[in-house]
């Protein structure tokens, strides 16, 4: 007689919007971390062996077929965990940003050419001065322990952090660890790449949304195969299977585009502590301006800190000054000061680069009918238009909804009367172009220079002086080392100070610091011009003196008697819906239901700042506590009680970063 087969229960976790884990049967006992495809409903679909206990009571289907994939490590299964616990995101959607069916598929054999790995660490470095050796030093120490640790590598613009920081690289090599260094902007990767390959003799891999789909399932595959010694990548690297994950890097760490804010909210930088946690490895926060909070751990002992004061191989910090446009306006129509100009042409007739910075693409930031005032809207946001002469389109920047300008203005129906307000890089392109005729300008816009391709191809022509006048929006603050720049000249050093926003003045003195800090990175002196209506702002002052401890101590000192962040917790509550009366229903009732108890307390609701967004109003609650006390139980049972109907979307972002 025929003994029927055994069968096993096994909990599978599934990359879709499921707290859950489904339980399948399966032939043979599947330890957790295999990678299996299952049925859910008509389809099968990839998913992974999760370390819940199985049901016992629900009916089972059986597993489809075990891949042939390495096993997910335990590291990263509990990270993913954490991170749905702590963001209060269902598992499966986090387990989607670290498993997708498309990158399991076999990798054609052409993809194989692909090379990984490589990496010498015995290979000699550039020399590092006695202050870039002690640093290294301690980070090799740290490498060696094999343990966790956070370490902030805090050094003005031009010190060499990148040249220390992979010094504790070559250590993670030589002990056989795989290495992840993050950036917030992946155009930044071409000159990283540049330096890794200068260092260690072959280029790291990548990881960011502007690979082919054959280059992202090789390198899917080599890091979990632990062929990939060292990735460079955007936040979402955080998530990739590392066999052996060994450092991490987190270089830029007070930049804001760490955080993601759709789908999933979560901040890399924080959650790429937590990971190098879970994996007993070093972590390095690395920056020239540190965010209030890395700096205040650092200050709590809770973090170690290594200082690089100076610039290296004898390069000054540039000397900043402000230019008060009350005193030196530019000419009616224009938006340089002549001073500004002035030493604009003072540069390039000494052979040198400048660049103009101004955080706003496009011609304009708004435009409106000189007969009636009517300004030209999007009809899905609460946004002005912006105009783009290069399209030419008017764009929401938001929805990416796009319109020719009209002939008639919609309110009078006045002819031709529609005239731009505000300048956008274009426009200072434009006068730029005018006042400099024969001077090459490039201008450097995430519209413009949309991957690492044409960053490559900008920074070659930069580079090789093919480029007198660099024009750019928040891209050129972050890293680049153009050695021929010696000015730079800051278009609005006020735009970003005036709203409500908690950290407004914090990103204000960071972008306006790093952009500074292009100018005069080799022998010749270097020289910012911060144009602003206002130089006695403390943050234009900061800029002057240069003393950003003394700044963040004043960031502190406001928000400390408050208990705001990094001296309190804050999570934000944005309900939103097409109806607006649906969303204000839901809105009073979360306030209405919200927790009451000492070191507490909720805000709002209110409109959001963007208060209609691809065509649903928001409104925004804000929970604030003390430090000790922990949101997350205080969301959950919150939640809770208010059932939300299925055509409103709640999104819930614990730690905020932009209050839009």
């Amino acid at each position: 007689m025929e003994q029927p087969q055994r069968t096993t229960r096994i909990s599978v976790l599934l990359p879709y919007k499921f707290g859950m884990v489904f339980t399948y049967e399966a032939g043979a006992a599947l330890p957790p971390g295999t990678l299996v495809r299952v049925p859910l409903g008509r389809r099968a679909v990839a998913g992974v062996v999760w370390d819940d206990p199985p049901d016992p009571d629900v009916k089972t289907r059986p597993v489809t077929e075990v891949l042939d994939f390495p096993a997910m490590p335990e590291t990263l299964r509990k990270f993913i965990d954490w991170v749905a616990g702590y963001t209060l995101a269902a598992r499966g959607d986090v387990l989607a940003l670290s498993l997708k069916e498309k990158l399991l598929a076999p990798p054609p054999k052409r993809a194989r050419t692909y090379a990984f790995g490589g990496a010498d660490p015995a290979r000699p470095g550039p020399a590092l001065s006695v202050m870039q050796e002690e640093a290294a030093a301690k980070l090799r120490a740290d490498m060696r322990a094999g343990d966790f640790s956070v370490t902030l590598l805090d050094g003005v613009t031009g010190s060499g952090k990148t040249e220390v920081y992979l010094e504790a690289v070559a250590e993670a090599l030589r002990c056989q660890k795989q290495v992840l260094v993050l950036l917030p902007e992946i155009a930044l990767s071409v000159q990283m790449l540049s330096r890794f390959q200068a260092r260690f003799g072959v280029r790291p891999a990548v990881w960011h949304s502007e690979l082919t789909p054959a280059r992202r399932r090789e390198t899917y595959r080599a890091v979990a195969e632990g062929r990939a010694d060292v990735v460079v990548g955007a936040r979402s690297a955080l998530f990739l299977p590392f066999a052996a994950l060994g450092l991490i890097v987190v270089d830029e760490e007070h930049e804001t585009s760490f955080k993601q804010e759709d789908g999933v909210i979560y901040n890399a930088r924080d959650m790429a502590v937590v990971r190098a946690k879970l994996c007993a490895a070093p972590v390095l926060l690395v920056s020239a301006t540190p965010s209030l909070e890395t700096a205040e751990n650092a200050a709590q002992g809770r973090y170690k800190k290594l200082d690089l004061p100076a610039r290296h191989g004898g390069a000054t910090l540039p000397r900043v000054e402000a230019l008060d446009l009350r005193e030196a306006p530019p000419e009616r129509g224009k938006f340089l000061s002549p001073l500004l100009l002035a030493a604009m042409r003072e540069t390039l007739a000494r052979g040198e680069q400048a660049m103009l910075f101004l955080n706003r693409r496009g011609y304009a930031p708004l435009t409106l009918c000189r007969t009636c005032g009517h300004r030209l809207s999007c009809p899905n946001c609460s946004a002005w238009l912006v105009e783009h002469k290069s399209s030419p389109r008017l764009s929401c920047h938001h929805c990416g909804y796009t319109m020719q300008r009209p002939l008639h203005c919609p309110s009078c129906e006045a002819e031709g009367s529609f005239v731009p307000i505000g300048p956008g890089v274009e426009r200072i392109a434009e006068e730029v172009a005018e006042e400099f005729s024969g001077i090459e300008a490039l201008v450097m816009a995430s519209d413009v220079i949309s991957g690492p391709a044409q960053a490559e191809e900008a920074a070659r022509r930069i580079a090789e002086r093919e480029v007198g006048i660099i024009i750019g929006t928040q891209m050129v603050a972050k890293g680049w080392h153009f050695p021929h720049l010696t000015l730079v000249g800051v278009v609005d050093a006020d735009l970003g100070l005036a709203g409500g926003d908690l950290r407004a003045s914090e990103h204000t003195v960071q972008m306006l610091h790093q952009v500074a800090g292009r100018a005069g990175r080799a022998e010749a002196p270097g020289r910012v011009l911060l144009q602003s209506y206002d130089p006695s702002h403390p943050v234009i002052q900061a800029l002057l003196s240069g003393d950003l401890p003394a700044f963040l101590e004043q960031e502190a000192a406001l928000r400390r008697p408050g208990h705001w962040p990094p001296f309190g917790r804050l999570a934000a509550l944005i309900v939103s819906a097409e109806d607006e009366r649906l969303a204000d229903r839901i809105a009073r009732e979360l306030a209405r239901t919200a927790p009451r108890e000492p070191g507490v307390e909720v805000l709002g609701p209110a409109p959001a700042p963007i208060a209609l967004l691809r065509g649903r109003h928001r409104r925004r609650l804000l929970l604030k506590t003390q430090r000790e006390i922990a949101v997350q139980p205080l969301l959950r049972d919150w939640l809770g009680r208010v059932p939300i109907p299925r055509n409103v979307k709640l999104d819930v972002d614990v730690d905020p970063v932009s209050f839009m």
